[in-house]
């Protein structure tokens, strides 16, 4: 009974590993793919469910929401925008820069089903996003 049970538990551990080495191996080549003239910013993002809706939250400071570039197909949402950097003038030197500028793009694989995209509001340098699965 113990071998079995460790023989199953290794082969689920296994299958587990073999599909997050696909999932990376499919997000590489996604990257390979994309044109590399300039740099592009992954924002950081949360997601939680809530019962029928899938509730997103972008961290995109400096961002317009009118620039904001979202588009769900499949399993995925995608998120482009670009900020400018800010207007300095000729005499200001950078001293330190964390703040991404140009552009950001973020893609989310969602949980099965079929979404609309019900809200979208942008606040305190945040997108918030709120999905709701449609009926099928």
């Amino acid at each position: 009974m113990a071998d079995s049970y460790r023989q199953s538990w290794m082969w689920g551990d296994a299958c587990a590993l073999i599909e997050e080495a696909e999932r990376l191996h499919r997000r590489f080549f996604r990257l390979l793919a994309a044109p590399a003239s300039e740099p592009t910013w992954e924002p950081p993002a949360n997601v939680f469910s809530a019962g029928r809706e899938i509730l997103v939250a972008i961290a995109l400071p400096g961002a317009e929401l009118g620039n904001v570039a979202i588009e769900m197909t499949g399993k995925t949402l995608e998120v482009e925008v670009r900020v400018p950097p800010p207007a300095l003038g000729p005499r200001a030197n950078v001293v330190r820069l964390e703040i991404p500028y140009g552009i950001m793009r973020r893609r989310i694989e969602l949980p099965g089903g079929r979404y609309l995209l019900t809200e979208r509001r942008y606040a305190d340098g945040c997108l918030y996003l709120r999905l709701t699965e449609s009926p099928r």
